[in-house]
């Protein structure tokens, strides 16, 4: 299965709901200053955001549509180069490739989100890369964090750094980048608990891992990806908020795509942040994180067949 395929099935909730709502919108209909309102509206109920739905219905009414063309069909063009020339700047392939010193990635979100299984499934690209990867354990606080984090590390034959529960998380990060230098690796995973992002004291400790990391390597870390979850709309923008005040973010990963009709939240954040994207989850399968590619996302999004 293609990439497009593969998108394109993890969109199916979101572009269903997107395209028959935006139809309906439109079919038959002038495009008037009621009408443009009316897809305003809409793009703001999708999660699209209200500076970007602000921005298409701009674009679309200095389009002035040809009421003799397909005014649904030109209305997605719209769409389509708006999402392609908002997000193209934000793809990060690069992510995936070749390094040759190590990189120290602290991986960050609040309770629920997918952060280990996440891990896991980079884990496996990179490994597939030809990298030396590595998994740090740094989420002490529930053993199961700990476990699943080893089952994913045996599945894919990479070696983990870890601790007992409760252990110091700075610690166990420290370890592991430590071990990761003296063995060339190219890679450390770092997990980290969830957290809820108005928990000082745990976003102090998600602060004191990255510090403890700078001890090693003034660089560390080199990468601070922040995952999210689609299903929680527009709560995912107070979380990037919060978390990148603690530690700048270099890197969103947006996971259960396929479980959202509602999957316009990344163009909102795409719009507001323009933050790297790194990879979006499309599934539960081990090989569902597909690395971002605007155009792909935007034929996936809005899918006309």
């Amino acid at each position: 299965m293609g990439i497009f395929e593969k998108f394109k099935i993890g969109f199916k909730k979101s572009a269903s709901s997107f395209t028959s709502g935006l139809k309906e919108i439109i079919i038959k209909k002038e495009i008037d200053n009621k009408t443009l309102n009316e897809i305003e509206d809409f793009l703001i109920q999708s999660d699209v955001g209200v500076a970007a739905s602000e921005e298409i219905k701009s674009i679309i009414a200095e389009k002035k549509i040809d009421p003799n063309k397909n005014k649904v069909d030109e209305i997605n063009l719209i769409l389509k180069k708006y999402i392609i020339d908002l997000m193209s700047p934000l793809e990060n392939e690069d992510f995936f490739k070749s390094k040759n010193d190590l990189n120290a990635i602290l991986v960050s979100g609040v309770n629920g989100v997918g952060k280990t299984t996440t891990i896991g499934k980079i884990g496996k690209i990179l490994k597939s890369n030809g990298k030396k990867v590595m998994f740090s354990a740094s989420d002490t606080f529930r053993a199961a964090a700990i476990e699943q984090l080893e089952n994913w590390a045996n599945k894919i034959d990479v070696p983990i750094v870890k601790s007992a529960q409760g252990s110091d998380p700075a610690s166990v990060a420290y370890k592991a980048v430590e071990q990761a230098i003296q063995n060339n690796f190219n890679y450390v995973l770092i997990d980290t608990a969830g957290r809820l992002q108005n928990k000082k004291n745990l976003m102090e400790e998600y602060k004191k891992i990255a510090n403890v990391t700078k001890k090693i390597d003034p660089k560390a870390p080199h990468e601070v990806i922040l995952i999210l979850d689609a299903t929680s709309g527009q709560n995912v923008i107070n979380q990037v908020e919060e978390f990148n005040k603690i530690i700048p973010i270099t890197g969103l990963i947006m996971t259960k795509l396929d479980g959202t009709a509602k999957g316009g939240i990344l163009i909102a954040l795409a719009r507001k942040y323009k933050l790297p994207i790194i990879a979006v989850g499309l599934g539960e399968k081990e090989d569902d994180l597909q690395i971002f590619n605007a155009e792909k996302f935007a034929d996936a999004f809005i899918q006309t067949n």
